[in-house]
């Protein structure tokens, strides 16, 4: 297949509520648009397809958003694709989009993803309809366990991720969530939920949506704003369940992070890497993460959180945005993580923009941490040299 750059030229998010009575799905995934659209000085008529994500229908209740938001989205007479694959849809969302400029079948893309949780159940539907649902929490708890037993981190490493996402998320104008004033103390002292995860080591429920404009590189210099290049794109999957899975350090996800270094020729990823956006719904998922995808050893994950490594003024930035912990519209979430890695390295990140930041990944996983959607993206085409 041939490939030509890509490149991003657009970035587009509403602002994250509990609520947002005051759009409807559609003047919510065009109020992401519409920004994307601005910063790419491009117009509904410049979009040759448009890719959807969301997580699954039965969230909202909703069928088929795709059919009545093909009006809303200007898809009328275009190619329009609807992606799932669970929580890392948006990922893969913004994946598919860079994939069609890529292959050279369209010239200019623009990816939307979305949630509106608020009027939904994910409780409910998470329990594939069903009453008493355990939640993602609760789904996701035991692997923590697991990780906490195998690697011997201190308790507190888990308040420490939720303090310093909920911090970066008080810069960033878009957040749900804007704690300033949490402390490790209050992260303590709130409600536990699924043990060991308390109350504000979770994510919250929000309604948002966050929308990418691709083009080429002709396109890329005509846009009024600096690019981000796609160096590199991934996505792994495998069944929730088998014999020998390690859910704590999942097989796919290795395969997805190594299949980006290799394609940008990274050979250090915690030297490399200027900056990192990761999908952390549950404050322990960030050292799992590092560990997964071998930007710390085995078992050292969460040495990275305790020394400030991951803080915004570390050595390895992580969740710039705030992450998922300060928003979580569902099938928004991953490309969200994608926008902000574009935004860092176009230096349009604001109050939360990692100084210099040259080389960004951003990652989503999905379903029972068995979906896994990576990217990444540099200031320059070649920005390793």
């Amino acid at each position: 297949m041939s490939h030509q750059p890509v490149a991003v030229v657009g970035v587009g998010q509403t602002h994250h509520k509990r609520r947002r009575g005051d759009v409807s799905i559609a003047g919510l995934v065009r109020e992401a648009a519409e920004r994307a659209l601005e910063d790419a000085g491009m117009d509904w008529g410049d979009i040759d397809a448009v890719v959807l994500g969301k997580a699954p229908d039965l969230f909202e209740g909703v069928m088929k958003p795709e059919m009545f938001l093909a009006d809303a989205l200007g898809a009328n007479g275009k190619p329009m694709f609807r992606v799932h694959t669970a929580g890392s849809v948006g990922g893969s969302t913004g994946i598919v989009g860079s994939h069609l400029v890529g292959a050279g079948r369209h010239k200019r893309v623009l990816s939307v993803a979305f949630e509106k949780q608020s009027e939904g159940n994910a409780q409910f539907a998470l329990g594939g309809g069903k009453g008493g649902s355990i939640g993602a929490g609760g789904a996701f708890a035991p692997f923590i366990r697991a990780y906490i037993r195998r690697s011997g981190a201190p308790e507190d490493v888990g308040w420490k991720v939720a303090v310093k996402d909920r911090l970066n998320g008080a810069k960033n104008p878009y957040a749900h969530l804007k704690l300033a004033d949490i402390t490790i103390e209050k992260v303590k002292e709130s409600p536990m939920m699924w043990d060991p995860l308390h109350f504000l080591e979770s994510c919250p429920s929000s309604d948002g949506a966050c929308a990418v404009v691709f083009t080429d590189e002709d396109g890329a210099k005509k846009a009024p704003n600096p690019p981000a290049w796609v160096l590199a794109t991934a996505m792994k999957s495998e069944p929730s369940t088998f014999a020998g899975r390690d859910p704590v350090s999942p097989k796919g996800a290795h395969m997805c992070s190594q299949e980006i270094y290799d394609q940008v020729g990274i050979t250090n990823p915690r030297e490399q890497i200027d900056c990192a956006e990761l999908y952390v719904p549950f404050s322990w998922y960030e050292p799992m993460w590092l560990e997964a995808h071998d930007i710390a050893a085995r078992g050292e994950g969460w040495k990275m959180t305790d020394s400030g490594a991951t803080a915004l003024d570390g050595d390895f930035p992580v969740n710039m945005s705030g992450g998922v912990l300060s928003s979580n519209p569902i099938g928004a979430s991953g490309l969200l993580r994608f926008a902000e890695a574009a935004l860092q390295v176009r230096g349009m990140a604001g109050d939360h923009q990692v100084p210099d930041a040259k080389l960004a990944i951003a990652q989503a996983y999905g379903a029972n941490a068995q979906f896994y959607a990576m990217w990444a993206v540099g200031s320059t085409q070649k920005p390793l040299g």
